[in-house]
C-alpha cells in the first residue's frame, strides 16, 4: 500500500493540492482534513492527480464534498493529471464529465483563471 503524501502550493490564484499514493478507506480522513483546511484558505482548489496510484469510492465522497461545499461559496474545484487506470471512480460514477478536468495542472490553472476574468 503507497503512503499518502499532500502537499500545497498557490499560483495564479489556485491552491494546487498534489496528492500521491493511494486514496483508499484508510487514507480517505486525511483527504478529507486537508480539503478542509484549504477550503478555509480559498474557494479555488485544483487536485493534482498526477501522481494518485489508486482511487477508491470513499475517496471519491471526499472529492464530491469538497466539490460541493466550493461551489456553494462561489468557488471551484478542478481535477488535473487524473489518469484513468488509477482513478476509475470518477469515470464509473459519471463524475469526470462533471468536474472540470484537465491533462495537466497548467491546463487547470489556465482554464481557472480565465473563468474568474471579469467580463
Amino acid at each position: 500500500m503507497a503512503e499518502l503524501r499532500l502537499s500545497a502550493e498557490r499560483r495564479d490564484g489556485s491552491l494546487i493540492i498534489t496528492i500521491e499514493g493511494d486514496l483508499d478507506m484508510v487514507t480517505s480522513a486525511q483527504l478529507d482534513e486537508y480539503l478542509k483546511d484549504a477550503r478555509r484558505e480559498t474557494s479555488w482548489i485544483i487536485l493534482d492527480m498526477t501522481g494518485v496510484s489508486f482511487m477508491d469510492t470513499n475517496a471519491l465522497a471526499v472529492i464530491v464534498n469538497c466539490w460541493k461545499r466550493l461551489t456553494a461559496k462561489g468557488g471551484a474545484l478542478a481535477l488535473a493529471g487524473a489518469r484513468r487506470q488509477y482513478t476509475r471512480a470518477l469515470w464509473i460514477t459519471g463524475l469526470a464529465s462533471r468536474l472540470p478536468t484537465h491533462d495537466t495542472v497548467d491546463q487547470a490553472v489556465a482554464a481557472g483563471g480565465a473563468a474568474r476574468q471579469p467580463e
